[in-house]
């Protein structure tokens, strides 16, 4: 026969378990929080130099791309697109880990270092 309220007596959880449904509530609500803050924040990347400077936010979106007019050269765009690729890459990497880091402060306080 099949207990109500999903196997425990009277349907009721116990202490530890309700414990840990509020601790992981409170959790879940602070990524929340943390990921919206991480969302606004920038950083930055330059590569060349400061021939190419890239910033990117939290949400790992690229935010603007500035480019110092001498690396500019009409014969050799190649250079030029490897120092923007590199930038790009190096600023989304920064985001990621700034995300990360953000999201393993969250996860520590639970006792779930390296969650993140």
């Amino acid at each position: 026969m099949a207990r109500k309220g999903g196997g425990f007596p009277g349907g009721a959880m116990p202490g530890n378990m309700n414990n840990m449904m509020k601790q992981v509530q409170k959790m879940q609500k602070d990524m929340e929080v943390m990921q919206a803050e991480l969302g606004v924040k920038e950083v930055e990347a330059s590569v060349g130099g400061g021939a190419v400077v890239v910033k990117a936010n939290g949400n790992k979106e690229v935010l603007s791309i500035k480019i110092n007019p001498e690396v500019v050269d009409p014969e050799d765009v190649e250079m030029l697109e490897d120092l923007v690729l590199t930038a790009v890459n190096q600023a989304l990497k920064a985001a990621d880990d700034m995300m990360t880091s953000g999201m393993s402060k969250i996860s520590g306080t639970m006792g779930m270092p390296g969650m993140f």
